[in-house]
């Protein structure tokens, strides 16, 4: 395929060359998107009385046989194209002879790869969000199953208070709500038309930037042509949302390997989302979680080689900001292969209620429970933590938890303590007295699982 920038030049691109400046093999996959511009730049250029509106029609059915075409597979991708546009606009003239160049009048690649990525990175963050709320949905699903599931709430990875497993899991569905709204929030400031900037100074004809960017669903143009074309915050900030999500979905993963261990042993994952061992039979490996693990640092490689790329680059336009794509798209398939797998491991995993109340049990987890006891009784919290504290070292000493303590033994401590103190420590009354807002109450949690619900509507 001929370059469409030959004119200047005596001499063919080598071969080596051609293939290293080219990235049709990557943006290719943004066709319906440039050919959706190209629709809009062309009722635009016809609107203007720029080409007629028999040139216009003539465009457009053949862009729209084009797009057919690619769709169904009757037409291929050529690779040797130099790029997306380059190879929409080549089989244009082919079909439609000498009206097909006229495509191009006021507009330049850099203005159209830069609407084509914004198109395609709108579609992208769309499909993304519903993948997210199909996660939070699992979520959901679990966290009502586990309202009165009590397991050790831990800090250090130690255990530190009970609380129930549906207020852990909700733990997860506020940060994936977040990570919906910094999606949704990066698309509105992506949501500009660049189209009309041209190469980086706009254009001499009588466009209509509104006309061009109302049609292709943005809520304005880009108010520098400059700018306009030089820009990829979108990139960077859409990546950043998506790295910071990753780190929740890895955080995630960390805890279900945790708690899926032997040492643990919280959960047992469905078979569908583990793998076995070549050569111990016994073995089931929560390969799904720890390959999102492993993926969070894919994606966020992506975002910093993007940073790197674009901290030097004079404007407008540099080859440079051709490497915007394949990180992006990398980072995009990322997600969504790691999203598309997290929601069915998390719905049908199975949670083992017995391990984890037999493991709230121990740890004295209670501790904080029994000072607030003495407090109650008017001691001052300090000397109450004190106190406990010691009662704490005793039961290590005795190999007994503060639940098996006799009223004698308590005593020993501070005459305070009552009959009653044994209904105030049990785990069941540590989880439904945390009152609190936001805390693990079941008052709480219902509160939490109608939001999440609300949200999801």
């Amino acid at each position: 395929m001929g370059k469409m920038w030959a004119g200047r030049f005596a001499k063919e691109l080598d071969r080596v060359a051609d293939d290293f400046n080219s990235s049709i093999h990557f943006d290719s996959r943004m066709y319906r998107q440039d050919i959706k511009g190209s629709v809009s730049h062309a009722q635009m250029l016809a609107k203007q009385g720029i080409i007629s509106e028999d040139d216009c029609r003539l465009v457009i059915e053949g862009l729209e046989g084009i797009l057919a075409d690619l769709d169904s597979g009757k037409l291929s991708i050529d690779y040797g194209a130099e790029d997306i546009h380059m190879f929409v606009e080549e089989v244009l003239t082919k079909r439609i002879g000498d009206v097909g160049k006229k495509l191009h009048t006021a507009r330049s690649r850099n203005d159209q790869v830069a609407v084509d990525i914004r198109l395609y990175l709108r579609d992208e963050a769309l499909e993304i969000t519903a993948l997210v709320k199909e996660l939070i949905g699992a979520v959901l699903f679990k966290s009502e199953e586990n309202k009165d599931t009590i397991c050790p709430g831990y800090t250090h990875l130690q255990r530190a208070q009970p609380i129930s497993f549906a207020h852990h899991l909700l733990s997860y569905a506020m940060m994936l709500i977040r990570d919906v709204g910094r999606i949704e929030d990066a698309v509105k400031r992506m949501n500009v038309c660049p189209l009309g900037s041209c190469a980086l100074a706009g254009t001499t004809y009588d466009t209509d930037r509104g006309y061009t960017a109302a049609a292709l669903g943005f809520d304005g143009y880009t108010l520098n042509s400059i700018d306009g074309v030089s820009d990829r915050d979108f990139c960077l900030e859409l990546m950043s949302a998506f790295s910071i999500m990753m780190m929740h979905l890895s955080r995630f993963s960390e805890e279900i390997i945790f708690w899926s261990s032997w040492e643990c042993k919280f959960i047992e994952l469905d078979d569908s989302y583990t793998t076995g061992s070549s050569i111990m039979p016994q073995k089931k490996n929560p390969d799904m979680a720890e390959l999102v693990r492993g993926k969070t640092g894919r994606v966020y490689g992506n975002l910093m080689a993007l940073l790197t790329t674009l901290k030097g680059l004079p404007l407008a336009y540099n080859k440079d900001m051709q490497e915007d794509k394949e990180a992006v798209f990398d980072s995009i398939d990322t997600v969504k292969m790691c999203l598309r797998v997290f929601a069915p491991m998390v719905r049908t995993m199975r949670v083992l209620t017995d391990n984890m109340y037999a493991a709230a049990g121990k740890g004295f987890i209670n501790a904080t429970d029994l000072a607030d006891y003495l407090v109650k009784k008017g001691l001052p919290f300090r000397t109450a933590y004190k106190l406990v504290g010691q009662s704490v070292a005793y039961c290590i000493e005795n190999g007994k938890v503060l639940d098996e303590l006799s009223l004698e033994e308590l005593r020993a401590f501070s005459p305070m303590f009552e009959e009653d103190v044994y209904g105030e420590i049990s785990l069941e009354s540590c989880v439904s007295k945390r009152i609190s807002k936001g805390g693990t109450g079941k008052e709480s949690v219902e509160a939490q699982i109608a939001y999440v619900k609300e949200f999801l509507k």
